[in-house]
């Protein structure tokens, strides 16, 4: 027996995956770098594409797990005001506990900006770096705001507004409170604790924000239609300063034309007004309506110095916001709820479990 006959043949060449890539992308009639993005869900290419290059592969039977062709890489984009304020932060997390369970193929890019920053905004709205899918946004209502939305959803872009609606733009959904009806609630509440007639001071963040302008004009509205010994100060914006809220509060004490029976304020910076109610010994004795569960409400709840605090469930609005834009993408079969979510009242008997402190204090 010779040499040659005696040993072993050698085991076939395995093919190189580069080559294979090559094969799909002659059969598609793509580059090979878009089979690259198909097959490892690496960045976005147009369903009719991805569909010619998972033909490709099955038609070379490639061994390997093929993706999904009913789902591509979605990018969501969410544009947040930036705001030291509990309720963004709560927002914040609860985008990133949401996030963690999403599958892989969708990413979700959050990108925090100045709140009176229109060219800022608007450009995030109009210019994102890769091509989006989806957009939610919390941020203040101006006609340039508007005008960058109009374009964006007219390319096709799923809008949905968080936390405060923005008028005039066809939106796919608004994850919010029915803030109107929040600011009634107040209003209805003061009416009822305001323990003599006299004026109530209303406050609020910036009016440029139209969940602070539906809150206010609720609360005015129903004071004046069934409480007719009470009346309502101009609303003061406050911009989440505690120090703010303090003089606000501090003015409307002295202030001549009937006591302070009532403070309504719409916004942050809660502590301002128990520094100055507390300064004047009226602390516990007007009635006082706030906004969001945070640590230092609910402390001022416990002590009697707070009535009510009105909270809009964050958590729920970002589960309302991925709902609505990935149905819309296509990931989920069933309709998400429509119509406002549910605020949650929160008075001293049914506080909820303790949170880490985050209010801030008097600056």
């Amino acid at each position: 027996m010779s040499d040659a006959a005696s040993k072993p043949s050698a085991p076939p060449r395995r093919r190189k995956r580069g080559a294979r890539f090559v094969e799909i992308a002659e059969a598609a009639g793509v580059s090979i770098a878009t089979v690259n993005r198909v097959l490892n869900d690496h960045g976005s290419v147009a369903p009719a594409t991805r569909a010619r290059v998972v033909a490709a592969a099955r038609q070379l039977a490639v061994p390997r797990v093929l993706p999904d062709l009913r789902h591509g890489l979605t990018r969501l984009d969410v544009i947040l005001a930036r705001s030291p304020t509990p309720l963004f932060r709560r927002i914040e997390q609860a985008l990133q506990q949401a996030t963690q369970l999403l599958d892989r193929r969708i990413v979700v890019h959050r990108h925090v900006l100045e709140e009176d920053d229109d060219d800022q905004i608007a450009h995030a709205i109009l210019r994102p770096r890769p091509r989006r899918d989806g957009l939610a946004l919390a941020v203040h209502d101006t006609p340039r705001v508007r005008d960058a939305l109009r374009s964006v959803v007219a390319q096709g872009v799923r809008v949905v507004t968080l936390v405060s609606d923005i008028g005039e733009v066809p939106r796919l959904h608004y994850a919010g409170i029915d803030n109107l009806h929040a600011g009634r609630t107040a209003g209805w509440f003061l009416g009822r604790l305001a323990r003599r007639p006299g004026r109530v001071l209303v406050l609020s963040n910036s009016l440029a924000f139209r969940a602070h302008v539906d809150r206010t004009a609720g609360c005015r509205a129903v004071i004046a239609e069934r409480f007719p010994q009470l009346a309502c100060s101009e609303t003061r914006e406050c911009f989440d300063d505690p120090d703010r809220a303090y003089h606000a509060v501090n003015a409307a004490l002295r202030a001549r034309g009937g006591e302070l029976v009532g403070v309504y304020h719409s916004g942050a910076g809660s502590a301002g007004i128990a520094a100055a109610l507390e300064r004047a010994g009226r602390l516990g004795e007007v009635a006082w309506v706030g906004h969001e569960m945070t640590e230092a409400h609910r402390g001022w709840l416990a002590r009697g110095a707070m009535d009510l605090v009105i909270d809009q469930d964050p958590d729920g609005q970002v589960r309302s916001t991925l709902q609505h834009l990935l149905h819309a993408c296509g990931w989920l079969e069933a309709p998400p709820a429509a119509g406002p979510n549910e605020f949650r009242l929160f008075c001293a008997e049914n506080l909820p479990p303790p949170r880490p402190a985050d209010e801030p204090g008097v600056r």
